[in-house]
């Protein structure tokens, strides 16, 4: 016997079956709104943007609207120009065409580097912005210099490219699980982030013993490392003008292995170097968590007239723990492998 729905009925079951097609589509997108439209500000041609950049291409949605613009050096805009004949070849598939995009898209904005957030929190508009590839200090920078970034009229996010400090303390605990005390030689310049290492280090369980010595200049570093060598069990290289600096952080490296201790730091240069481990994100890891903080920011409420829209900030989920294992074996150190220690930085705490 088959059994026929009254009208009513019907109607009732077609809007339940769309409630449920829409709510699958929902959960297969990542529970979140996917920008059909993304412009990307490039003010560099470094290799770790352009490696960002073609993970965002490579990511992008079919049908989704790509735009590259590339930001003259020095320019308050970014200007739209057409791309020569090598870089079409690189970039296949992607117009660089101007900056306004049609009624029908639902546009994102995502800035590489610190040139492109520049021009990018300078350029009127509302559409949502996500600044990617920037340190703690050149986004602590910007803040500063930049109004419009606080405006409250945009929804921003802004992606660091360095783990929290919080991770990186984690990882030396799982490397020397019984060790407490970590030295640290920083820079005036480098204030946010000792402020924000020494919330970590207050905040862990155990809490951890942190020493902090400044040097102005360069020639100030030895004397700084005097104070805390003695006084620590492991150094870090904070990404500032010491961890940016070769000569710098060769200094620490050395007075480090004279002593007997690791290094740890958040680049995989400071473990070719001679640091012990470090956690790290590849530009296409970060390509990939700077798509997810996009969803976030676009599916955000608006934030029109609220001066208290500050931007959403995401320090680097550190993909990926390096490790130096001549330095280890010279150390005295057995560890574990990086997956080990990758998974353990991924755990909750």
């Amino acid at each position: 016997m088959i059994s026929v729905l009254p009208p009513s009925s019907r109607r009732l079951w077609r809007a339940a079956r769309s409630a449920l097609v829409a709510a699958l589509a929902w959960a297969a997108a990542g529970g979140s709104v996917a920008a059909a439209s993304l412009t990307v500000l490039m003010g560099d041609d470094m290799a770790a943007s352009s490696e960002f950049v073609q993970q965002l291409r490579a990511d992008q949605e079919p049908g989704g609207r790509f735009e590259l613009v590339r930001v003259s050096p020095g320019a308050a805009q970014p200007e739209a120009a057409a791309a020569p004949d090598t870089e079409r070849a690189a970039n296949a598939g992607v117009r660089t065409r101007g900056l306004r995009p049609s009624a029908a898209d639902t546009p994102l904005t995502m800035a590489v580097g610190p040139a492109a957030a520049r021009a990018a929190v300078e350029r009127p508009g509302q559409e949502p912005l996500v600044l990617a590839m920037l340190s703690r200090l050149e986004y602590e920078t910007l803040k500063a210099s930049s109004p419009a970034l606080r405006r409250g009229d945009r929804r921003v996010g802004v992606l660091l490219r360095d783990p929290a400090m919080a991770d990186q303390l984690a990882l030396v605990n799982a490397v020397l699980p019984q060790k407490h005390r970590v030295g640290v030689v920083a820079t005036p310049e480098s204030e946010p982030l000792v402020r924000e290492l020494q919330r970590a280090a207050q905040g862990a369980n155990p809490a951890w013993d942190l020493r902090v010595e400044y040097a102005p200049d360069a020639r100030s570093i030895a004397s700084a490392l005097r104070q805390v060598v003695p006084q620590s069990d492991a150094l870090m290289v904070l990404p500032d003008l010491i961890g940016d600096n070769q000569a710098a952080t060769l200094s620490v490296l050395r007075a480090a292995a004279t002593a007997g201790l690791p290094v740890f730091g958040a680049s995989e240069g400071l473990v070719r170097s001679g640091g012990l481990a470090a956690a790290v994100s590849t530009p296409s890891q970060l390509a990939q968590q700077a798509r997810q903080l996009g969803q976030k920011v676009a599916s955000a409420g608006t934030g029109s007239g609220n001066s208290n829209n500050a931007p959403l900030v995401e320090a680097a989920t550190p993909a990926t723990v390096r490790v130096n294992a001549t330095v280890a074996r010279g150390l005295g150190l057995r560890l574990p492998e990086e997956r080990e220690l990758t998974d353990r930085l991924a755990a909750p705490r």
